[in-house]
């Protein structure tokens, strides 16, 4: 059985004008032409076809697609591994693009569920998302962000005031500590420091000890940050991130 040149092409997705250029090249040339010459396709041309347009919807080029086919020493089971262990890795790409995009969008529609009155009874005029588009623009793109907000999203009024009372009695103690002259680098303020960091494991997102020391530097060169701590006593952002380094030491 042949097939028309038109026919082929509805067949196939693909234009007649693909098909002349497939044969003009030499890539598919058709079995047969008709009295009035015009392109007829076999059996064996269409099956030749979909090997064309699955390398092209792969992304190689027509001369490597050519160099494939023609291949004498390959046989129509060897394409078939081939074109598996194509697909397989292909969708190995797909499924990590997909997953990527999922934590993207998780990122984006997750954030503090709480109503607006609930937000002012925890959190007071302060607005908590107020540089939300700013962390998102900083580390949207990885996984201890999308964590975050995954918890975040979780968390209920009850839930934050006992995050904020946390912070509040560590501050209380960490005053304290730097009242009685404790070194940044002594045991009592690097266990102060380890507390800080399970905090953050316990509530956002696992805070190892390399994230740990790099957010001891941005406690000190973000003046945001750095107003925060020292709000709870003078200095304590620097006296903070002495000992987040301290204890990272400490653990090795």
């Amino acid at each position: 059985m042949s097939h028309p040149v038109g026919q082929v092409a509805g067949l196939a997705g693909v234009t007649v004008r693909t098909l002349h250029h497939y044969d003009e090249i030499g890539l598919l040339e058709p079995s047969g032409r008709s009295h009035a010459g015009h392109r007829r396709y076999s059996d064996a041309d269409l099956d030749r076809l979909q090997q064309i347009l699955f390398y092209r919807e792969l992304g190689f080029p027509l001369d490597e697609v050519a160099v494939l086919l023609d291949d004498p020493r390959a046989d129509p089971r060897v394409h078939l591994r081939r074109q598996h262990d194509l697909l397989t890795a292909r969708i190995e790409r797909l499924q990590k693009m997909a997953a990527a995009v999922e934590h993207a969008m998780e990122a984006r529609t997750m954030g503090i569920n709480l109503t607006p009155e609930e937000k002012f009874e925890v959190f007071g005029g302060k607005d908590p998302e107020e540089h939300a588009e700013e962390a998102e623009g900083r580390w949207g793109g990885t996984e201890a962000y999308a964590e975050s907000q995954r918890r975040a999203a979780r968390y209920g009024k009850d839930d934050w005031k006992r995050m904020q009372a946390e912070v509040a009695s560590w501050g209380g103690r960490y005053d304290a500590l730097m009242a009685s002259g404790e070194p940044a680098t002594g045991e009592p303020a690097m266990d102060m420091a380890e507390e800080h960091r399970q905090h953050i494991t316990r509530w956002f997102y696992e805070c190892s000890y390399d994230v740990h020391r790099g957010l001891g530097e941005m406690y000190v060169s973000d003046a945001r940050f750095k107003e925060f701590y020292d709000s709870m006593r003078p200095g304590l952002a620097e006296h903070l991130r002495d000992a987040i380094t301290a204890n990272a030491a400490r653990h090795g």
